[in-house]
């Protein structure tokens, strides 16, 4: 049976940041409503909060202006960060010898939904 529940989401990719530490900020702003993840997002201390507002602010922004969904109303449903391509880089070491430096990258994923709906799909 298909979900009736429009799921509108945002995805930002290539951001030079590990994913171990974006997922650390969006385990705490999963299932929580929109104006509660902002307010969170804004007060954490953590450098992941800046990309994960901005894909959401996103996703928030999809689902106004191609679904007609109110901001007021939307749930944070999935919200998930992927490991994209790492880049690979040397420092020069004692003896001549290499270190290799690995800088990560991560693909964000945030999908959002009316709250009504999640009501409804509880029993």
């Amino acid at each position: 049976m298909a979900d009736p529940s429009p799921e509108v989401k945002a995805v930002a990719r290539y951001i030079r940041m590990s994913p171990y530490k974006v997922r650390r900020v969006l385990n705490q702003i999963r299932g929580r409503t929109y104006a509660d993840a902002l307010i969170l997002l804004e007060f954490m201390p953590y450098a992941a909060c800046e990309p994960v507002r901005k894909v959401l602010r996103s996703a928030v922004a999809n689902a106004e202006h191609n679904n007609g969904l109110d901001p007021r109303n939307l749930v944070i449903s999935k919200a998930y960060a992927d490991q994209g391509p790492t880049l690979k880089r040397y420092r020069p070491r004692a003896q001549g010898r290499a270190y290799p430096i690995r800088k990560r990258t991560c693909h964000i994923t945030i999908a959002v939904r009316p709250l009504e709906a999640k009501a409804e799909t509880a029993p």
